[in-house]
């Protein structure tokens, strides 16, 4: 029988444990003990580092998750992102990039990769299969995000995937938004899925985690010896949090869909607001990608204001009570973070032109209409 994934992922549980309990035990520890030299070097985990029932457990729902078949934890989302590049490139490489990339990504690969000798060029998000135009003798990684952070733009996945595939070079896609659940990279041939687990999968707002998936097996030794070379691990604790965030993962998904979208419809409709970046919306310039390639929407999305003035901007968020702002999604709290401050894209990107500040939300669990009367209040506050 054909399961879905929501239900796969709660009935993945106790398959390497000798208990059947419904979660597995959180085992702590650095030294494994064993009883011969010949058991000492042969063992697989040999070090508390490597892992145990905990994180096999998660490492099998995210393979179930991703359609995937290799799944290698780390402490957050960054380093995933890291490992999963890294893995793939030496000195002397070229890595094209998404020029809508998460900010800390986007670092990585301008500051730190030019110090290992590997060249990073930006793309454009929405250039589709005209990235072969940008592709060098030297190039080894496509590094995509999709949508992409803080502007949601939707790639042209399957396109980028098909130039990349004819050219021997190896795509990465961020799937944070799409979480696994509402979007499968692998499915469209990317090579390496990465996720942020501290986000949607964990989905409380109070743990680290990050994962890197393939069904490659070629790829899956590069990171796990990437991972090995880096030291990366993930702590038990939280992986158990992580995997117990799994189990509901459906659930809180189409909540936040649900609550996410009536708030973009609204907000489209508010005289302050020029655009709503909501990929889900008809008038998003991507939607029929997204309806392509995504199953589902979540609780993230942005919208451009109209000019408004510094004060009146202050006054907005001063208004705010159930919105919130942090630096992070995912959980069950919602928040509304200016994002201007982190715009550091290519020169002639559409944003140069926006007409007001860019503002991130994410719609958490509260009640939508708790949220609108919050977000009516602080307009009404804006325009005193």
């Amino acid at each position: 029988m054909t399961k879905d994934t929501a239900t796969r992922l709660i009935h993945t549980r106790g398959r390497r444990l000798a208990q059947k309990t419904v979660n597995p035990p959180i085992e702590r520890a650095s030294t494994l003990l064993f009883d011969t030299s010949s058991d000492l070097y042969g063992a697989k985990p040999g070090y508390g580092r490597m892992g145990l029932a905990v994180h096999r457990e998660l490492e099998d729902a995210l393979c179930v998750l991703e359609n995937a078949t290799f799944a290698k934890l780390t402490s957050n989302g960054l380093q995933a992102c890291a490992l999963a590049i890294g893995s793939q490139v030496k000195a002397g490489d070229h890595i094209l990039f998404t020029d809508s990339a998460y900010g800390p990504t986007a670092r990585y690969l301008d500051r730190r990769l030019e110090k290992m000798g590997v060249e990073a060029t930006r793309f454009d998000p929405r250039c589709g299969a005209t990235i072969s135009n940008l592709i060098k003798p030297n190039t080894r990684v496509i590094y995509l995000e999709s949508p992409g952070s803080l502007t949601f733009e939707i790639s042209d996945t399957p396109a980028i995937v098909d130039v990349a595939q004819q050219r021997g070079i190896r795509t990465i896609l961020d799937n944070t938004w799409g979480a696994g659940i509402l979007h499968k990279p692998l499915d469209l041939g990317v090579d390496i899925s990465v996720q942020a687990l501290t986000k949607y999968a964990v989905g409380h707002a109070d743990v680290f985690g990050g994962a890197v998936m393939s069904r490659d097996k070629r790829v899956a030794q590069d990171i796990i010896d990437c991972g090995d070379d880096w030291g990366i691990s993930l702590g038990p604790d939280d992986a158990y949090t992580a995997l117990r965030g799994l189990r509901s993962l459906k659930t809180r998904m189409d909540a936040h869909e649900a609550a996410g979208l009536r708030i973009a419809n609204w907000l489209s409709e508010r005289p302050e607001v020029c655009q709503v970046l909501h990929p889900a919306l008809e008038q998003h310039p991507d939607h029929a990608i997204w309806r392509r390639d995504f199953s589902g929407a979540n609780g993230l999305f942005s919208v451009i204001l109209n000019a408004v003035s510094p004060e009146g901007l202050k006054r907005f968020f001063d208004a705010l009570e159930l919105f919130s702002m942090g630096f992070s999604w995912g959980g069950f709290e919602s928040l509304i973070i200016p994002c201007d401050p982190q715009l550091k894209r290519s020169k002639g990107h559409w944003i140069d032109q926006k007409v007001g500040p860019l503002l991130r939300i994410h719609v958490g669990l509260e009640t939508a209409d708790d949220l609108i009367a919050d977000l009516r209040a602080g307009f009404e506050a804006m325009g005193e």
